[in-house]
């Protein structure tokens, strides 16, 4: 195997839950929490049914189970069925150096692998832990909008996480890496355009064929020799990169850095909402002149006005669409899941206001990011009058962090409606003790609804 290649597996098969911090445990088991809510709050969407669907049409041995119905399934159905639904809303975490994702997406496959082989609650957390190293460390190292999908890191990240559960040396974790890496580079027309389901699928499909990867490797499959710098490897496809210094010995883990969200929406409308909430009420709809958004190289993607950015039909565009986005909370003062109605993206006075909104980027505002996340709305009268708020971390950046209380909230809100009072209290606190359960299972058990 490559070097790069060779690295990741020694890494991966040689940390110890013992190693991990207490900081690190903690914001794996809040993100365990998180994900599971996401889960919850989109059970019902269509997507989400249909991988339920297709994932009870198979039983594994060993078996995982789909949440909600507590159906068996096998490890790889089960976390994609899981694992669309946690990231339906656009709810879920995320991070961004040079490139951005979601490593919760993630959690999916570690808790389908732990439920199948019945593993203890520590080396879940541990699993989990190292599966946001390996995908926050190519988004550190790889630069965005390479013309790939960001779930390539996921699937990595889902098939590292596996063979930890599988409890597979560094050569097999090698051939896992191969395996998951050759077959299964995405594309990120996934996210241009008229978003469609698949766009909530992508990484639930990265975390299905992580764990394959992993299982195709427990049997002593073998992968292409240079998966990352053979000739035609992923050097090839995304740019030559090394490692950067992996969690751990010293170094900071990477789930302490990743960003809860309070908001439904793709992270870079995480700010706008934040700011367009102070102007909430300050003005009349009817004497709005015009909407100037500042804000850093996103604007980009915004310069054509005949784009589904500035047109959503669907619920996938909306929540990446940050007109749609900051006039729907200066209209209604928040964003919630229901923003996204299909009544909600005719709203006429939502449009009204996309209709006189500009969005502009500032240099200043790009220098800064992504250690800021800065965004100035500035919204001017035909009166004459201006109002103008700004914001430089949204609630849940993990320097503006939401708190454990925050987290439990969210959570129960997610839960109303498909979990009792006494339910949504029992799950939340066999979650925050997994890291002491003798068997994950005994925590999926809690997941029927």
């Amino acid at each position: 195997m490559d070097q790069r290649t060779r690295e990741l597996a020694s890494y991966a098969a040689s940390l110890t839950y013992e190693e991990l911090t207490a900081e690190a445990v903690h914001e794996c088991k809040r993100r365990i929490i998180d994900s599971v809510g996401c889960a919850l709050g989109a059970y019902d969407a269509e997507p989400a049914q249909i991988a339920r669907r297709i994932a009870g049409r198979q039983i594994g041995r060993p078996a995982s189970r789909i949440w909600g119905t507590l159906e068996p399934s096998t490890p790889e159905l089960a976390a994609f069925a899981n694992a669309v639904a946690l990231r339906y809303a656009d709810y879920n975490d995320a991070y961004f150096m040079r490139s951005s994702g979601h490593p919760s997406d993630n959690i999916a496959a570690t808790l389908a692998v732990g439920d199948a082989l019945h593993s203890d609650g520590k080396r879940v957390v541990l699993a989990t832990a190292l599966a946001y190293e390996v995908f926050c460390n190519f988004s550190d190292v790889l630069p965005r909008e390479q013309g790939y999908d960001y779930v390539v890191h996921g699937v990595v990240a889902s098939a590292v996480a596996a063979a930890k559960l599988l409890d597979l040396d560094a050569d097999k974790t090698a051939e896992a890496i191969s395996l998951s890496i050759t077959p299964n580079i995405a594309l990120e027309q996934t996210r241009l355009g008229e978003l469609s389901m698949w766009k909530g699928c992508a990484a639930a499909n990265a975390a299905r064929n992580g764990i394959f990867a992993a299982l195709l490797a427990a049997e002593g499959l073998t992968g292409p020799d240079q998966p990352i710098e053979g000739r035609s490897g992923l050097n090839h496809a995304v740019g030559k990169f090394e490692w950067a210094p992996f969690g751990g010995r010293g170094g900071e883990f990477r789930v302490t850095q990743t960003h809860l969200k309070y908001y439904p929406a793709v992270v870079h409308a995480q700010s706008p909402i934040t700011a367009a909430i102070e102007l909430t009420g300050r003005f009349k709809v009817d004497d709005v002149a015009r909407i100037v958004v500042d804000t850093y190289w996103v604007a980009r993607r915004y310069t054509d006005r005949d784009s589904p950015l500035w047109h959503p039909a669907t619920r996938e565009t909306a929540d990446h669409s940050l007109p749609y986005v900051i006039a729907a909370t200066l209209l209604d003062g928040t964003i919630t899941p229901e923003s996204f109605s299909g009544e909600r993206l005719r709203d006429p006075a939502i449009h009204a206001l996309m209709a006189c909104m500009e969005l502009r980027e500032s240099a200043e505002f790009t220098a800064a990011h992504p250690n800021e996340w800065p965004c100035r709305i500035e919204i001017g009268m035909r009166s004459g009058a201006t109002l103008t708020a700004k914001t430089d971390y949204f609630k849940g950046h993990a320097r503006k962090p939401m708190t454990d209380a925050e987290v439990e909230a969210k959570f129960r809100r997610l839960a109303t409606g498909r979990l009792d009072e006494a339910g949504t209290s029992a799950l939340l606190e066999a979650l925050w003790t997994i890291d002491q359960a003798g068997d994950v299972s005994t925590v999926i058990d809690r997941l029927e609804f």
